[in-house]
């Protein structure tokens, strides 16, 4: 009996741990804080989407800029608009350089994110940030490509019933289409624009 107690806490202990790596990936992120940081192991991600004017892009399709990817919904409460905020504030203060970055939007939420719907979310924000959206296959497809985190939650006063949880930093994808860091949630944007500017 005690050897069986014994398996039953440790099997406690390790579905504990489990879940709260779970929580601490879904508030903030791979980055793990909400600070900032580069990532050693550098990739190469993909993504085949619609952007919010319709057109089919890929990572090719902004080859030469430095991206700033986002996966976010627009049903998104907080976390969402509070990071394209930020974005925005630091495509003005590049000043010249914004010419060379841009910023992306990927919906992770294509069953209420359709094109027009994406449209009119990212025009509130700034000129430069981009939506795009796709089909389920295609979004898990980018999600997996960039190791980001998102899943469909439950809520009965959301549209439709449901809320998403979702990976909450900002990637830093190279001209040349490789993976360099993530700017954790709440980075503030002074903070991303001097790392940009080190680097363009």
């Amino acid at each position: 009996m005690r050897a069986v107690r014994i398996t039953l806490w440790g099997g406690v202990g390790v579905a504990l741990a489990g879940f709260l790596w779970l929580s601490l990936w879904h508030d903030r992120g791979p980055s793990g804080g909400s600070s900032s940081q580069d990532v050693a192991t550098s990739f190469r991600p993909t993504f085949n989407l619609t952007d919010h004017r319709s057109n089919a892009v890929t990572v090719q399709s902004y080859q030469g800029k430095w991206l700033l990817v986002f996966f976010g919904f627009t049903n998104c409460p907080d976390i969402c608009p509070t990071t394209l905020a930020e974005l925005a504030r630091v495509m003005e203060r590049l000043g010249p350089d914004a010419g060379l970055v841009k910023p992306l939007l990927v919906s992770i939420d294509p069953e209420r994110d359709r094109v027009e719907t994406m449209a009119e979310y990212v025009s509130v924000f700034h000129p430069t940030i981009v939506g795009l959206t796709g089909t389920e296959a295609q979004i898990a497809e980018a999600a997996r490509s960039f190791k980001a985190y998102y899943e469909k939650q439950p809520q009965e006063s959301a549209p439709n019933g449901y809320t998403m949880g979702h990976t909450s930093a900002v990637y830093l994808i190279s001209p040349e289409g490789v993976f360099v860091r993530t700017y954790g949630y709440g980075t503030p944007p002074g903070e991303i624009t001097k790392d940009l500017q080190n680097r363009l």
